[in-house]
């Protein structure tokens, strides 16, 4: 598999989605809409996250795992690499990840990684935030324009910069300097910082909730088992008890 092929994958992913080529990815609003089950939880900082595809008469079944360790924009790169094993990889059914390390040695992971850089950061878009004035010689291109186009894609700085010096846009001297103080920088041109902050602790999204109460109400799962399920999804035990007794918050 080349670059192209994954270019391929990753636009055909967003117009089969409904997401313009120049456009950022609500990615929780997606997830929602595929059914991808995704859980947030706070893991060991190697970790990157996990996927999980399960195929039965019914249906498929994806899940994501993602460590709200990490900043929302290694977050979002995470998401985008576990898209590539759900939705591309031949014969996938699991995988744990450390994602945006693009090494070659593990090509699987490398694919991922790829994908997730062409699905989150398309080159048109990119091209076309950045001004016309910066892109005639490498090095050029200003921190200014990098926040900006990090802003407006939800993305890691790592992420953004391994696009643009693929594209030819900065050399290694740049990405030695833009790497490095991300949060001074977006401070002093008035971004916020919570791109480059953990969260999303215990978040969940898809039908995780719907399919607990089908298996309780089939009897499938005791309801011990049932409130543990809902409390792992992080709705407080105590606040069911007193609803489950009718009492309104």
């Amino acid at each position: 598999m080349n670059k192209i092929i994954l270019e391929k994958y990753a636009n055909d992913f967003r117009l089969k989605n409904g997401i313009g080529s120049y456009d950022p990815i609500r990615l929780k609003s997606l997830l929602t809409r595929l059914n991808v089950i995704t859980v947030f939880r706070p893991l060991n900082c190697d970790f990157s996250g996990m996927s999980l595809k399960i195929k039965e008469k019914e249906g498929t079944t994806r899940f994501i795992l993602i460590n709200s360790n990490h900043n929302l924009g290694k977050q979002h790169f995470t998401i985008c690499h576990e898209l590539y094993h759900l939705y591309f990889q031949e014969d996938f059914s699991s995988m744990v990840c450390r994602t945006g390390l693009f090494d070659k040695k593990n090509r699987e992971e490398y694919y991922a990684d790829v994908f997730a850089s062409l699905l989150i950061l398309p080159e048109h878009g990119l091209i076309s935030l950045v001004p016309d004035n910066e892109t005639g010689l490498r090095d050029i291109i200003s921190l200014k324009t990098i926040l900006k186009i990090e802003h407006y894609y939800s993305c890691s700085r790592s992420a953004l910069l391994y696009r643009l010096k693929e594209l030819g846009l900065i050399t290694s001297k740049s990405y030695d300097v833009y790497v490095h103080n991300v949060k001074k920088g977006a401070l002093q041109y008035g971004y916020s910082t919570d791109l480059y902050e953990k969260g999303n602790n215990y978040h969940v999204l898809g039908n995780y909730g719907e399919l607990a109460r089908e298996l309780f109400e089939n009897e499938k799962i005791s309801e011990t088992h049932y409130i543990s399920l809902l409390t792992d999804w992080g709705i407080d035990e105590q606040q069911l008890e007193r609803l489950s007794n009718g009492q309104e918050d």
